[in-house]
């Protein structure tokens, strides 16, 4: 069964959440009120509602690196991945971990970035060049 996926997370300025995620981003604003917002993320519901974000530390363990949790992402094909990396680096975006491949040679073979949204909500970009590497053991 395939479905898509909704989110709800809290953000503490919508003006600077819309131009994150709609100008940075590319992402398209849904409905919104004066407490919140929605946009289509990579085809996924994300509801942003003003309030504290949830705390991040860096407890992950993936591959090399120590990544920030909770965090949310999504996974693009790799021509999709890498023009959004070459966005975001144009835009001036700081990464928390920079565009990199993980897992070289190995199942699962991925690019990822790391980077954080204005409220400090961590947010993962994978890209694959073949989706059946996602659960690939």
């Amino acid at each position: 069964m395939k479905s898509l996926f909704h989110l709800a997370i809290h953000v503490t300025d919508l003006d600077e959440t819309r131009r994150f995620y709609g100008d940075v981003l590319g992402c398209e604003e849904g409905r919104s009120t004066d407490t919140w917002v929605d946009f289509d993320f990579f085809g996924h519901q994300l509801s942003f509602h003003l309030g504290e974000p949830f705390p991040v530390t860096r407890t992950g363990k993936v591959g090399e690196h120590m990544v920030m949790m909770p965090h949310m992402g999504a996974v693009l094909a790799l021509p999709d991945w890498l023009a959004l990396a070459g966005r975001l680096q144009e835009k001036g975006i700081e990464f928390d971990i920079p565009p990199v491949v993980r897992f070289e040679g190995e199942p699962g073979e991925q690019r990822t970035m790391f980077f954080f949204d204005p409220s400090g909500n961590p947010i993962e970009i994978k890209g694959f060049a073949d989706f059946e590497g996602l659960f690939a053991r």
